[in-house]
């Protein structure tokens, strides 16, 4: 039986451990996932704002020009 010297080992053992250190990353590679979807992108939240500051300007309105004011019969 033929005996293997220490430096053919070293050498034998360096490229298993290069093959591995290789390899080994793609053994369970994956694809990435798709991000999430938002769950707001912000027209929503713009929207809300705006409905806000429409009731706000209506009642400001009313309350700065009230009917009995005004030089027009409605009624």
């Amino acid at each position: 039986m033929a005996v293997i010297s220490s430096r053919a080992f070293v050498g034998v053992a360096a490229i298993f451990v290069l093959v591995f250190a290789i390899v080994s990353p793609y053994v369970e590679a994956q694809s990435a996932a798709p991000a999430p979807s938002p769950t707001s992108d912000g027209t929503s939240i713009d929207q809300g704002i705006a409905y806000v500051l429409m009731l706000v300007a209506l009642v400001l309105t009313y309350l700065i020009h009230p009917l009995d004011a005004s030089s027009y019969s409605f009624f």
